[in-house]
């Protein structure tokens, strides 16, 4: 059976996926994940009325934004596991429903009849459930509705994804904002019927909107448990000693690694979007996180094949494993991946086992370093240095370089744009976009760092503030600064991001390396002429346009 996907930047022929993803998810997961977003629609769609008679239940909450995330790109790939989750579904929608007939009978009015999501019954076989999929899936809304309206549905859903991501991070943490869970179940229940352009489009900035709380709940989780980043170097060169190399995104499940990983002569290495966690106060005074290995996600196979010790991955980034690092890779949380241990629970002593068997490192390597922890409250604390450089003319310009990083050719034009910016200007960098340039010499200004790391794509929230904050010191709007902003993207946290920054009306950004699939021609016009979005160009191009036309 066929697939269709186009939730990510790697789509086949920028088109959709349509046998297996690019990304290496199959077909049957394919389509069990569309069932699982359908099961969720349903869950939501009782959560929200019987909210609305303030009955509610944290358990359908969690599910629906699990559920979400579980379906963004590089999460999980298991179909068993997929299947499970929409048979608990199913159960726990069936127990909304109830809720909802309880609250109706105690205000005295008669529920609503609903159908679609809210009465789906899954097949008992895997044929029935993909033959059940094909009934929910991209390719049938665009015979009902459309390229235009269905690309603009997904690019709501897609927005929500990413949400969903933010929200269970700060979840997992403690956090929680019972104004983003109501939103989730709204935007779902809402994606159950069929809107026009403007109503769709509406609710994607609505989306941007709650990912903002979302960002700011999780921003608020991380430096709340760890301390607020501080500027840190980190090594980037190997230590002799056994080892343990964590990828992802997850704060947490560092920490429980290095409480449980102390005294047993396990060096821990961050790698990918883990490498801000350097910065962190209560991560940094843990000595044996003694550097950071390898690069963005996308490289993840030659590097863990290298790497002589045990892996894990937490959240997103997982690709498939090659024979020879099988056998030492570890997923935990929502990750999975056909035939990898998985860790629950944070009991990560069969990984620390796996560690302690392989070789490790037999030497240490010449110490090189990169900074990072420029989050929003250093960069904010040296802000009356950097107003007065930017007032006495030695900071021009501020780039915001930065995003999901990605394999598919073209992503160059990031590493040659950050090259070609003028020595009088600043770069800021976020995600691991920044792998792009981020162990380049670009010098300072008067002291402060031209690339200044200001964390995961989990930190964009501190970007935001930042941003804000400096407006506010020259009295003016974020879109009056000497800011350009220059995003890549990948998958769907990316376009949560992107939903936020126009839900701010933030204008005048660059995306790239090449557009979504779901934006269609009339949707990218509405973009162009609400918010001047534009497609990167050349660096050169893109370059003087943001220069205001001078010469670099």
């Amino acid at each position: 059976m066929g697939m269709f996907c186009y939730q990510c930047e790697q789509t086949v022929k920028g088109a959709g996926c349509t046998s297996v993803g690019v990304c290496g998810k199959d077909a049957r997961t394919a389509n069990l994940q569309d069932l699982l977003v359908h099961i969720a629609k349903g869950v939501a769609m009782y959560a929200k009325r019987a909210r609305a008679l303030g009955a509610k239940d944290k358990d359908f909450d969690v599910f629906v934004v699990e559920a979400l995330f579980s379906t963004v790109t590089n999460v999980n790939f298991d179909a068993a596991s997929i299947e499970g989750l929409v048979r608990r579904g199913a159960a726990l929608r069936d127990d909304a429903r109830r809720m909802y007939e309880q609250a109706c009978r105690k205000a005295g009015r008669a529920p609503e009849a609903l159908d679609g999501p809210a009465t789906f019954i899954p097949s008992a076989d895997m044929a029935g459930l993909e033959a059940q999929a094909a009934d929910v899936g991209i390719a049938k809304r665009k015979e009902a509705v459309g390229e235009v309206v269905t690309g603009l549905e997904y690019l709501v859903l897609y927005g929500l994804k990413g949400t969903a991501a933010y929200a269970d991070h700060a979840h997992v943490l403690g956090r929680d904002d019972d104004a983003v869970y109501a939103f989730f179940h709204e935007a779902l229940d809402f994606l159950t019927r069929t809107h026009g352009a403007p109503e769709l489009t509406a609710m994607a900035l609505k989306v941007g909107e709650a990912n903002l709380k979302a960002m700011a709940l999780l921003d608020e989780a991380n430096t709340g448990a760890y301390g607020h980043p501080v500027p840190t170097p980190v090594r980037v060169t190997k230590v002799k000693g056994k080892a343990i190399l964590v990828s992802g995104h997850d704060l947490k499940d560092l920490k429980r690694l290095l409480e449980q990983t102390a005294g047993k002569g396990v060096n821990v290495y961050t790698h990918g979007e883990m490498l801000p966690a350097h910065g962190y106060p209560e991560l940094k005074k843990h000595k044996h996180l003694v550097g950071n290995y390898g690069g963005a996600w996308q490289n993840q196979k030659a590097e863990f094949d290298a790497f002589p010790g045990a892996i894990l991955m937490t959240t997103n980034c997982i690709q498939k494993p090659k024979e020879t690092y099988e056998g030492r890779i570890f997923t935990t949380g929502l990750v999975r991946y056909p035939g990898v241990r998985h860790v629950k629970n944070g009991e990560f002593g069969p990984l620390i086992e796996a560690a302690l068997a392989a070789p490790g490192f037999a030497a240490d390597e010449p110490e090189k370093t990169i900074t990072v922890g420029f989050g929003r409250n250093a960069v904010l604390g040296v802000a009356d240095k950097v107003i007065d450089a930017v007032k006495a003319g030695k900071i021009r310009r501020f780039f915001l370089i930065g995003g999901c990083d990605g394999a598919k050719p073209g992503r160059d034009y990031y590493t040659r744009l950050a090259e070609a910016v003028p020595r009088d200007c600043v770069i800021l960098t976020l995600a691991c976009g920044k792998y792009r340039f981020n162990k380049l010499d670009f010098g300072d200004i008067d002291g402060i760092p031209r690339l200044l790391d200001i964390g995961q794509c989990n930190d964009s929230y501190s970007a935001v503030q930042v941003a804000v904050a400096l407006a506010g010191a020259f009295g003016t709007d974020v879109n009056s600064l000497p800011l350009s902003l220059v995003l890549s993207w990948y998958e769907q946290k990316a376009v949560a991001v992107l939903l936020t920054l126009l839900h701010l009306g933030l204008k005048n950004m660059r995306l790239g390396p090449s557009l979504p699939a779901f934006v269609t021609p009339p949707v990218l016009d509405v973009l162009v002429k609400s918010f001047a979005l534009t497609p990167v160009g050349t660096p050169e191009e893109d370059l003087a346009a943001m220069l205001g036309g001078k010469n670099p």
